[in-house]
């Protein structure tokens, strides 16, 4: 579907109505970070299925719906569950969330996932700082009309996501023992996961990971001028690396097994982007 600017606004009015808290930063929880909210003083919370007009998360791992507080005493809003294109959503569908955010007032975005090692040296429980992505194996969703509301028709991608941030997070997660690697994160559509032949395409082009989320929601933020912050849980190897063949259960199991790591590391760079952003004025 392509949405119209007018969409977004009856979308982002609904939302006004049962809130008005004004959150800082906006981060979606992938796999492994369900809990966060658990740490959060919550304000609102409201449920994808009842803001009319906005498609729904099928994942049964996924809750879908806003939740609106402090965590670490940082206004946010955060997604508790995402949507994916692997669902039967477009591109621009998956995106809507992204643009509802910026429309509350974030300015800065953490973009968290579960993601398969590309790279042999990597090992499941590590997490991956995303200094760079790769879009080439999804379409984009800027293709369609523009909307000049949220930013340029070509919009440069690079630099995207903060290196300056990523060098700081990455010494002091190291200093604080949480297994941290930085590298390039590549979206497949998914649901299925890759062949051997895929993965090694993946490796030539220079990913390190691969997942079927996030790259499209960066595109979509760095258009609309947010500040842009991401990271993998690495949930297991990636097919024929080490002998793995991923499975959904893995990918939970490690999840589950990694929340203590993905929870600090999530703080941490809380805490980093909302001193930036007062520094920053």
């Amino acid at each position: 579907m392509n949405y119209t600017y007018q969409d977004y606004l009856k979308m982002y009015e609904q939302i006004a109505k049962r809130t008005d808290f004004k959150p800082l930063i906006g981060a979606v929880l992938g796999s492994g970070l369900g809990n966060v909210v658990n740490k959060v003083d919550i304000k609102a919370i409201i449920p994808y299925s009842e803001i009319e007009g906005m498609p729904c998360s099928t994942n049964k791992a996924h809750k879908g719906q806003f939740v609106f507080g402090y965590f670490k005493g940082v206004p946010m809003v955060l997604m508790q569950g995402r949507i994916h294109m692997y669902e039967g959503y477009t591109p621009q569908e998956v995106t809507l969330p992204i643009r509802l955010m910026k429309m509350m007032g974030i300015r800065s975005i953490i973009l968290t996932n579960a993601a398969g090692a590309l790279d042999p040296s990597y090992r499941p429980g590590d997490c991956m700082l995303i200094d760079d992505h790769i879009s080439s194996f999804v379409p984009s969703p800027l293709i369609g009309n523009n909307i000049d509301e949220f930013g340029d028709r070509f919009p440069c991608m690079s630099p995207l996501y903060g290196q300056e941030q990523n060098n700081y997070l990455y010494n002091r997660a190291r200093e604080r023992g949480i297994p941290v690697q930085r590298g390039v994160y590549v979206q497949f559509s998914g649901p299925q996961y890759e062949t051997k032949a895929e993965i090694h395409l993946a490796q030539i082009v220079g990913a390190n990971a691969v997942g079927m989320s996030t790259v499209i929601e960066a595109i979509v933020a760095k258009q609309m001028g947010l500040y842009v912050m991401g990271f993998s849980l690495i949930s297991n190897m990636a097919a024929g690396i080490a002998g793995s063949m991923p499975s959904d259960e893995e990918v939970l199991k490690q999840a589950n097994a990694s929340e203590k790591n993905v929870y600090e590391l999530f703080a941490l760079e809380v805490e980093m982007e909302a001193e930036r952003l007062k520094k920053n004025g």
